[in-house]
């Protein structure tokens, strides 16, 4: 099924692109590439190889010390523990995909293209990077808007990167979307409903700060001032307890 590109032929340099849209995007976004400068291209490279997903984690992790602070705490937290797991689930997803539709890489079909990434030698149909971006960012908007917003955002950014680098169609990158989505969304009640009780269960533990916040203020303060009655929950000394007798 390589002939998913239309019109890909070695010799197409743009003729075969004016007949299909997706080729002819292709070297709209990568001719940006061709004019850009050259540390411009370095940075690009970086951010989609890698920046995007290093971006995501440290959203990730401002989500989830918000995420602590819910007054569902552990529900929230088990959100985004999802979130990671299907990104992985959708990247297995892929492997029979690409597999199947064998889609050659852009520039082994077309000539021109600026590509910024060597070694690319897989099959193009779907990108795993969208896949694993989109799939963190559904996965984290369903724990936080505010996070997920930003993620969604992120995620978009990486599937222009995947064209402007020339190791993606546009096709290849909005099927990555789409298969990222599918899978953050259709398991997670399932994946709900296993993950917010473990995260209950590790919340009443030792290590229930990596689920819920400690209290602060007056609540972590022990007891109010002299005279007045215990807080609730505040453990008494003996002598407090004889005071309190």
């Amino acid at each position: 099924m390589a002939g998913l590109a239309l019109g890909s032929s070695p010799a197409n340099v743009g003729g075969g692109a004016e007949s299909n849209p997706d080729v002819s995007l292709l070297y709209d976004i990568n001719g940006l590439a061709k004019d850009a400068p050259h540390w411009f291209d370095r940075v690009m490279e970086f951010v989609g190889e890698f920046g995007i997903i290093f971006g995501m984690a440290l959203l990730m992790l401002g989500a989830w010390w918000s995420a602590r602070r819910n007054p569902d705490a552990p529900g929230a937290v088990a959100g985004l523990v999802w979130a990671p797991l299907a990104a992985g689930l959708a990247l297995i997803a892929n492997i029979p995909i690409r597999n199947f539709v064998e889609r050659p890489r852009p520039f082994k079909d077309h000539q021109g293209l600026e590509v910024l990434v060597d070694g690319k030698n897989d099959f193009s149909f779907v990108s795993d990077h969208a896949t694993l971006a989109m799939a963190l960012a559904v996965g984290v908007f369903m724990a936080s808007r505010k996070y997920g917003l930003a993620a969604i955002g992120l995620a978009l950014l990486e599937g222009f990167c995947r064209v402007y680098m020339g190791v993606h169609y546009p096709t290849d990158v909005v099927g990555g979307f789409a298969l990222g989505t599918a899978v953050a969304l259709l398991l997670a009640p399932l994946a709900m409903m296993l993950l917010t009780p473990l995260m209950h269960g590790i919340a009443g533990s030792r290590a229930g700060w990596l689920v819920r916040a400690r209290p602060s203020g007056d609540a972590a303060a022990g007891p109010g001032p002299a005279g007045a009655p215990p807080l609730p929950g505040t453990r008494l000394s003996g002598r407090d307890e004889d005071l309190a007798a």
